[in-house]
């Protein structure tokens, strides 16, 4: 079932409904009646030798136990095939852990003690696939015919491929001259209409949600509680790779803080359930440019520190927040497009996340994340300038104390390079860090 996430409210929905938001405004969970037993560990250990099960190949429906929503018999592969979206088992099924030498010298940490995981070799390059596996099968499940969606990018790349896939319509909202190419053909490619808004992403997502209010369309952005489901397999993942050894970090770049809040709710129910014993810190990586969440959160708008607490944030200051921003004209401005997020529609889970795992944000620079991603790249392993900000957002918070060297940290990198350019104007300045400028 669906519940709100504000507990004076704790308004609840059958698992059929479509809305979003409960009738308040506020954002809702998708919600389990029974605690699923540890032993489901090894089951889903041994399902990485997927005997050509495509749901055992997926590293989203590996862990289909942990997302039962349709409320099917999970070992039953005709079942599992009639409700659950695939693509070929592909979603998140190389999506894991690796240690990069070279970022970890960049960062000044032991080599053992940074892992980084690669979200960028999902089939449409970045981490939305493991979230939009599980919004698109709920979508089906409703009898959707149209899913609809705002996007700097990736959202719109991973939707019109699971649309294709399933034969359904899909309309993209996009902030015109906002996204990166690489990304906004492969929405073409997959064949979804495209809706070119004067404004940025913000502007895009408030008509993306009014075209599925008003015109029998699924919204398929993170505000969506299905598609926060799939993102949970990110830590789980991570997890399992660590044999279940709890880092003491996860970090991640900040956008729409979809991450955020999946990656708190999957900590939320694994400890609840017993199968963690330690709450790993969360860090949230914004951009300089796009700061809404650290700027809040470490006080610098009005000297209040917005939190969650135990769910009665201040949205008040939120609201004038946002008004300082529109009565000064500012914008999120940063290269790193797929984070040009000025009004995080996740910003109430996030806080909820970072709450319970007494996590931290803070903000990196443009030139920072592009050093982040180029020395990934120097590892053998493709990043967009957006992930970058997770190695160097670790560096900063290793400077400032916060992360110790002892430390064990996940880095997530959400996303493959999409914007060929990024890299050849940066290597093509020998003033960058990593540069390495052609020879005549």
């Amino acid at each position: 079932y669906l519940k709100c996430i504000d507990p004076q409210c704790g308004m609840e929905y059958p698992i059929e409904s479509t809305n979003v938001q409960c009738e308040k405004g506020h954002l809702l969970d998708v919600k389990y009646k029974h605690t699923p037993s540890e032993n489901l560990k090894e089951v889903f250990y041994d399902r990485r030798n997927s005997q050509g099960n495509i749901f055992n190949e997926s590293g989203v429906w590996r862990f289909r136990e942990l997302l039962n929503f349709c409320q099917i018999d999970t070992e039953n592969i005709e079942e599992c095939s009639k409700f659950l979206v695939s693509l070929d088992g592909a979603e998140g099924r190389l999506s894991k852990p690796y240690h990069m030498a070279k970022a970890s010298e960049l960062v000044g940490i032991s080599n053992d003690n940074l892992w980084l995981q690669p979200e960028g070799y999902n089939p449409s390059g970045s981490f939305k696939d493991n979230g939009m596996a599980t919004a698109v099968t709920h979508a089906k499940m409703v009898g959707a015919k149209k899913i609809v969606c705002a996007s700097t990018g990736n959202t719109s790349a991973s939707a019109g491929m699971f649309a294709a896939n399933e034969g359904i319509n899909c309309d993209v909202y996009i902030p015109a001259g906002q996204i990166a190419p690489g990304k906004l053909s492969q929405a073409y490619q997959f064949g979804a209409q495209i809706l070119e808004i004067d404004g940025n992403f913000d502007d895009a997502l408030k008509q993306s949600l009014d075209d599925a209010q008003n015109h029998d369309g699924y919204t398929v952005n993170s505000v969506n509680p299905f598609r926060i489901e799939g993102q949970k397999t990110i830590p789980f993942r991570a997890l399992e790779y660590l044999n279940w050894e709890v880092p003491d970090w996860i970090v991640y770049p900040g956008g729409a803080l979809g991450n955020t809040s999946s990656c708190g709710k999957a900590l939320m129910e694994l400890y609840e359930w017993g199968w963690i014993k330690k709450i790993p810190r969360i860090a949230v990586i914004n951009s300089e440019g796009a700061s809404t969440l650290s700027d809040l959160y470490n006080g610098k708008f009005e000297g209040e520190e917005l939190r969650w607490n135990k769910g009665k944030p201040n949205t008040e200051l939120i609201t004038k927040y946002y008004d300082d921003l529109d009565a000064k004209g500012i914008r999120p401005k940063t290269k790193a497009t797929a984070i040009q997020i000025g009004r995080p529609a996740n910003i109430l889970k996030g806080l909820r996340a970072l709450e319970f795992t007494n996590g931290v944000a803070t903000t990196v620079s443009d030139s920072e994340m592009l050093d982040g991603m180029s020395v990934v790249g120097l590892n053998g392993f493709d990043c967009e300038m957006a992930s970058g900000a997770s190695v160097v957002g670790v560096k900063k918070l290793m400077n400032e104390g916060i992360i110790k060297k002892d430390d064990t940290v996940v880095g997530i990198l959400t996303g493959r390079q999409k914007d060929a350019m990024l890299p050849v104007d940066y290597h093509n300045n020998p003033q960058n860090k990593f540069a390495k400028p052609p020879k005549n």
